[in-house]
């Protein structure tokens, strides 16, 4: 009788373990999938990027560092990398692109311009599914950093191969441009 008892309890620690196994392996497959989410908007954006600096190239000419700036920055982000390699380098390019937009403000022309207004839309909009997608890669990643350091999985995650991963965070620049309200001049 107590060879069965404990033949019982060893597989019911035998199924919970693969259940646990499993668990994070689906909030490891999230996540993943969420950063795949991230990098699908972060392409549409490196799309966008040569058409908005071609706009701007022809009213604004003799701006040649800033336009090579989001050059640089856009060829740096597509490189791709870690996760934490993209943020930086995305970090990089959004700075660059807020600079070609603050140059674009001091040509009334440009700001006129329907095909740059299109494109100014359209990057707006990209942003906003990146901050979305971003979000949702964020949460994913706190679930399984919480999953895994959170008892029993922390006895097991380890020796399973599964670690800590790191979240898709905002540079200083982003933080500051985020928490200030947009401006706007209805001159």
């Amino acid at each position: 009788m107590g060879s069965w008892v404990f033949l019982a309890i060893l597989a019911v620690a035998v199924i919970y373990l693969i259940s646990l196994y499993n668990k994070i392996i689906r909030m490891e497959q999230t996540r993943d999938n969420a950063f795949s989410d991230i990098d699908v908007q972060l392409k549409e954006r490196h799309d966008l990027v040569p058409n908005l600096v071609n706009t701007v190239k022809g009213y604004a000419d003799h701006e040649d560092d800033i336009l090579k700036q989001v050059t640089e920055a856009r060829a740096t982000a597509m490189k791709g990398g870690s996760v934490g390699d993209v943020a930086k380098a995305e970090s990089a390019l959004g700075a660059a692109m807020m600079n070609l937009m603050a140059v674009a403000e001091n040509y009334p022309d440009l700001k006129a311009d329907q095909n740059f207004a299109k494109l100014q839309a359209e990057l707006s909009n990209l942003e906003q599914k990146i901050a979305a997608a971003r979000r949702f890669f964020n949460n994913a990643t706190k679930e399984y950093n919480v999953s895994i350091k959170t008892f029993p999985a922390v006895l097991f995650a380890g020796a399973f191969g599964f670690g800590e991963e790191e979240f898709f965070e905002l540079d200083a620049l982003e933080k500051e441009s985020a928490s200030k309200p947009p401006e706007v001049n209805f001159a």
